[in-house]
């Protein structure tokens, strides 16, 4: 077995410094994050991502032991209120369980009590575990995404939600990846991690300036599909075959002019789509509009 340590203290350095990384200036100085929920560390792993170390809340790990009752009654719940701990040899079993289903056998594990992990934990999503991972959105030449395959710009996203998101529908579609135009979030925020289900982890993704973006598209030969109120065409009338982006605009500002004066020039092949609105707001949300997109794209590929 590889020893573990138990944290009881809230006020505890190392989870102190644990929780600094939900902030953006945190992550940046460390090139860490944090991730919360047992999918979103298992995807990370099977990723190749470095997990650093695992914090485990000590009631869950020890409501996970076959038999263990709640005080509603029932049998091996997650969740139990309080729970009763079992003796050393049984820990380290749940433990050792634990390690084998969710990480790699050299990941750090540390227990904390129920008050330290709340202090680390987002919100009152508890899933009994929060690992420190090593990740970043890449460098736009590092983009490894696939030939005839949509790629998913969005330019200026503010909310990480939106972001995490439009990630999980280009997990869910196929599509060749996803680039973080001048976003206003960063792709290894918890919150981006936790709404993509952890396949930030998985999905080809960059980080870039509109003006770099721009001229990955020309590069690459990407004809470009901006998604407007005042579209010139309606979604489905467009091509979505081949090597093309899906371009899609910050929630408060849409897309910048920087695109269409591209196409203006001869930079880039633009063209512009819309969604029809019968109702009384004039757009949908940023992520559901990729969704739409995305979708389209898959059905003309099959």
């Amino acid at each position: 077995m590889i020893p573990h340590e138990t944290i009881t203290s809230a006020s505890n350095p190392r989870v102190r410094q644990a929780s600094l990384l939900r902030e953006a200036d945190a992550r940046r100085a460390t090139g860490l994050t944090l991730v919360d929920g047992r999918r979103e560390l298992s995807r990370a792993a099977r990723a190749g991502v470095a997990i650093v170390e695992v914090f485990l809340d000590a009631e869950t790990l020890h409501s996970m032991a076959p038999g263990t009752a709640t005080p509603s009654g029932a049998v091996g719940s997650p969740f139990p209120h309080p729970a009763p701990s079992p003796d050393p040899a049984a820990e380290e079993a749940l433990i050792h369980r634990w390690r084998a289903d969710h990480v790699l056998p050299s990941t750090r594990l540390t227990m904390l009590s129920r008050k330290a992990f709340e202090k680390l934990a987002f919100g009152s999503r508890n899933e009994g575990c929060v690992g420190v991972v090593r990740f970043a959105g890449q460098p736009l030449e590092q983009l490894n995404a696939a030939a005839n395959k949509p790629v998913l710009i969005v330019e200026g996203v503010e909310k990480p939600g939106n972001l995490g998101a439009i990630v999980r529908t280009a997990d869910a579609t196929g599509s060749g990846g996803v680039i973080v135009c001048d976003g206003r979030t960063d792709p290894a925020n918890p919150a981006v991690i936790r709404a993509s289900l952890g396949t930030v982890f998985s999905v080809p993704l960059a980080v870039a300036t509109a003006r770099q973006t721009i001229e990955w598209c020309k590069a690459n030969n990407r004809r470009v599909i901006a998604a407007m109120p005042g579209g010139t065409r309606l979604w489905h009338e467009a091509n979505f075959s081949g090597d093309v982006v899906i371009l899609l605009g910050s929630e408060a500002h849409g897309i910048t002019s920087l695109w269409e004066q591209a196409a203006a020039d001869g930079t880039i092949h633009w063209e512009s789509v819309r969604l029809p609105m019968a109702g009384a707001a004039d757009s949908l949300n940023v992520s559901a509009t990729a969704a739409v997109l995305a979708y389209e794209a898959l059905r003309q590929r099959e």
